[in-house]
């Protein structure tokens, strides 16, 4: 007769399979026999971690941390989820307990901890970590932190690692980093051409086609219900006293959105967290019911006033102390404005545009989850995009009347004081000289921006374009000189 299988058996099984909600049914479970249960509370943490329920998660782990807080799993979570979360040094000390031990967790710590010092920008104990080697330098993604390693001491050294990554055999997600990450080398080595070529190569091998239909088709549908007027999406859920206000960036990917989220941060008002899933949830949500966005009035101001709670207390757990106001970096932001005009009429849309060449030419070199985001490899698909995203966002801001303010990218790098000050008035909050020294602060950016936000504010992107200017041709003009509409139309 085979062994009854253990309850903490039976939530790996079911994470390892993809089966969240079972696992989390299968933890609450367990909780009920054993309310201090720390497999049932660890497996709760991870389920809801993994259902994107990152906030309710977080409080979770830390609940499992109480009852067993030198459990190797345990770190080895936690330490991913607080470097997510931007608290570097926190992960990082947990990472490398579990990666210096002889766990079965030590292979993965040694590998998040790796990924940890090179966005954090720790290259020197990057480059000694690889030095020094071990078990997991014998997986095939060492090589990646390898070639890294390799990067730091000597930009051509690097990029040979990288391209002989990419023509390997290793895993392809391996190959999709190294490919990436070649390319930004031999574009910093101005060797355009061959990083366009490598990028053009990637996509194409890697990613799924570009459908970008199924994108436009939810924002055509969204803008004809604009034409509806103002009364179509209401405010259905009142601000209470002690909520915290909330802020969301309005725009597409590479578009300054992390530098506007550090600059923020600073204030001792604003707390950024960052990608926050909250925004998620609430258009799955949703999504699951028929009403929704067609007949909004036949959803119960319950179920909105339910979303809205959900959202801040979550959010509330990733704010800084003291925060009076949290800073939602989420870009869906752009495309989920009645959502936001539903649940948070009290909220301020921040819309930060760039040129369009510049968004198109970083969005192309960036390795976004390319299951999301198939478009980025296609120029074309980047245009049209960039397109219905210019013409949802300011009828939207009008016809639901969310107070906002709209910046272009290239404006806040030149006078960061002035256009800092007038998303700091809009927020009712004093300016604060803090907000313009972004790379003192301690948050560290999970992005692909992680790099430039450790710098002082700069103008090193703008204009990036050019060095890649044979993929524009007149249908770009349209964009063009909407974003230079844009930046003439600015108060003084």
């Amino acid at each position: 007769m085979p062994a009854k299988e253990t309850p903490a058996a039976r939530i790996d099984r079911l994470i390892a399979a993809g089966d969240n909600r079972g696992a989390l049914a299968a933890s609450d479970e367990l909780l009920l026999q054993a309310p201090n249960s720390f497999i049932g509370r660890f497996g709760r943490a991870r389920a809801l971690v993994r259902l994107g329920f990152e906030a309710e998660g977080g409080r979770e782990l830390e609940l499992a941390a109480k009852l067993s807080p030198n459990d190797e799993h345990l770190l080895l979570v936690r330490g991913r989820y607080e470097f997510r979360n931007g608290r570097a040094d926190e992960a990082i000390a947990m990472l490398e307990r579990v990666a210096k031990g002889r766990s079965a967790h030590a292979m993965e710590a040694a590998f998040s901890l790796l990924d940890a010092y090179h966005y954090a920008g720790r290259r020197e104990e990057l480059a000694a970590m690889v030095r020094a080697g071990g078990p997991w330098a014998k997986d095939p993604r060492a090589l990646l932190h390898a070639a890294r390693a390799a990067a730091v001491e000597d930009r051509e050294r690097g990029i040979e690692a990288m391209l002989a990554i990419w023509r390997s055999n290793a895993p392809v997600v391996t190959r999709r980093y190294a490919g990436f990450e070649g390319a930004e080398l031999l574009d910093r080595a101005q060797r355009y051409r061959d990083a366009f070529d490598l990028m053009r190569e990637v996509h194409r091998t890697t990613a799924p086609p570009a459908e970008i239909d199924s994108w436009l088709g939810p924002l055509r549908a969204q803008y004809a219900l604009f034409e509806k007027g103002a009364g179509h999406f209401k405010a259905r859920v009142a601000r209470a006293d002690g909520d915290l206000r909330t802020a969301f960036v309005v725009a597409l990917p590479r578009s300054g959105t992390t530098l506007l989220e550090h600059m923020l941060d600073r204030h001792p008002a604003i707390g950024g967290i960052g990608e926050y899933t909250g925004l998620t949830a609430i258009r799955k949500q949703l999504a699951d019911s028929p009403a929704w966005p067609q007949r909004p009035t036949h959803l119960p101001d319950a179920v909105f006033a339910r979303m809205r709670a959900e959202y801040l207390d979550g959010a509330r757990t990733l704010a800084k102390s003291g925060a009076q106001w949290t800073f939602d970096k989420s870009l869906l932001a752009w495309s989920s404005l009645p959502e936001i005009a539903t649940l948070f009429p009290d909220a301020v849309g921040l819309a930060i545009d760039r040129d369009p060449r510049d968004n198109a030419t970083s969005i192309f070199f960036s390795h976004l989850n390319v299951a999301l985001n198939p478009w980025m490899g296609d120029f074309a698909a980047i245009r049209e995009l960039l397109r219905w995203q210019r013409l949802i966002v300011p009828r939207a801001m009008d016809v639901l009347a969310i107070a906002h303010e709209r910046v272009a990218y290239e404006d806040l790098v030149e006078d960061p004081a002035r256009f800092a000050a007038r998303c700091l008035a809009r927020m009712e909050l004093p300016m604060d000289e803090r907000v313009l020294s972004p790379e003192a602060g301690t948050r560290v950016a999970a992005t692909l921006s992680h790099a430039q936000v450790r710098r002082p504010i700069n103008r090193a992107a703008i204009g990036r374009w050019k060095n890649y200017e044979w993929a524009f041709d007149g249908s770009w003009d349209e964009l063009v000189e909407l974003h230079a509409s844009l930046r003439a139309a600015q108060p003084a």
